[in-house]
């Protein structure tokens, strides 16, 4: 695949997290929209839709890491994979075997990872012998419904195959969490979240929240009562699993 040269690769995200992007673009190709295709074509790291949709790979991603952690005097406890694009991106073996090698590196020298992805979970992450820390692994997932997945994220791993992959991982004695969000109010799609979250109740956290940057959802009526009843039902269900809610 195509690559591209970088200077560094390690940063500390205005959400306050150390995190890495060892690629730009996402064979995705969300439609919420994206956040980080917005930014990308408006400073011109991507032409159009089609250009995100067509990855690029830092070169020497993983050295170029391992250097810069090696000179930090005070390394990072976490590093996240990824805040722009995906560490396991559907259709791009380069990337995930880059992030293996990445979470590798930074357990190597101490630093744990946490990932997040719409793709699918090699099992090896459970590979204790190879990712000797706690690293932590979770999934994106505002559906159960493959037509509300093609629609808004027609590149994206199914989401039955998303859980599964995931949940080989907790099996395996991984911390895994759930990212429900941005989920989609009714005129979207009719749907029960109880049911979304039965099918994650085995991880040990999860995040909610609502859809932004998309007029369908944030003109919605009683918006905001909508979404303060949704997280009551998360609250509640994480409560009684033991499961902590953000």
């Amino acid at each position: 695949m195509e690559t591209i040269a970088r200077k560094t690769l390690l940063y500390k995200s205005g959400l306050g997290f150390w995190c890495v992007n060892h690629a730009v673009g996402c064979s995705h190709g969300c439609k919420y929209p994206c956040y980080a295709y917005m930014m990308a074509k408006t400073y011109g790291r991507a032409k159009d839709y089609a250009d995100w949709c067509r990855p690029k790979l830092v070169a020497h991603a993983a050295e170029l890491l391992d250097t810069e952690l090696e000179h930090k005097r005070k390394k990072p406890e976490s590093i996240n994979l990824c805040l722009t694009t995906d560490p396991f991106m559907v259709g791009y073996p380069e990337i995930s075997a880059m992030s293996l090698k990445l979470i590798a590196v930074a357990n190597g020298q101490g630093v744990a990872c946490s990932t997040l992805t719409k793709g699918l979970y090699p099992i090896e992450l459970a590979d204790r012998g190879r990712f000797p820390l706690e690293n932590v692994h979770g999934i994106s997932l505002v559906s159960l419904d493959e037509g509300f997945r093609k629609r808004w994220e027609p590149g994206a791993a199914p989401y039955a195959e998303r859980i599964l992959a995931l949940k080989a991982l907790h099996d395996a004695g991984s911390a895994t969490y759930a990212h429900i969000e941005p989920y989609p109010t009714p005129n979207l799609i009719a749907q029960d979240l109880s049911a979304i979250l039965q099918a994650v109740g085995f991880v040990d956290k999860i995040y909610f929240g609502g859809w932004n940057y998309n007029a369908l959802a944030t003109g919605f009526p009683d918006r905001l009562s909508f979404y303060d009843g949704q997280a009551e039902i998360v609250g509640r269900f994480c409560a009684e699993r033991g499961i902590e809610f953000r």
